[in-house]
């Protein structure tokens, strides 16, 4: 596993309930900044296997970026941690971004 990818895992999985973070927030905070469609990628092959909280990253207008049933499943697992997200399956990221030290 490179390692950015493994960056990238470590990063997602510290995202607490409750919180989320960005695509390229991720990528910033796993080394390189510019890596948001990588951060894209790992999640889409890994999040079962690395049992990633998927559902607590967002775009970086902290929209849902996921269509259909996954969006849906989302929605309904971020709210189930207290995340609110308006009917435009937006979350307000100054209330609920986390950001790591």
């Amino acid at each position: 596993m490179q390692p950015f990818t493994r960056n990238v895992i470590n990063v997602i999985k510290k995202i607490p309930t409750g919180q989320v973070m960005t695509y390229g927030q991720i990528a910033a905070f796993a080394g390189s900044y510019r890596a948001a469609r990588q951060v894209v990628r790992v999640l889409h092959s890994l999040s079962e296997k690395e049992s990633l909280p998927w559902h607590r990253v967002v775009n970086a207008k902290g929209e849902i970026a996921l269509s259909d049933d996954s969006r849906l499943l989302q929605e309904i697992l971020l709210q189930g941690e207290g995340v609110e997200v308006d009917r435009n399956g937006r979350i307000n990221l100054d209330l609920y971004q986390h950001h790591p030290d």
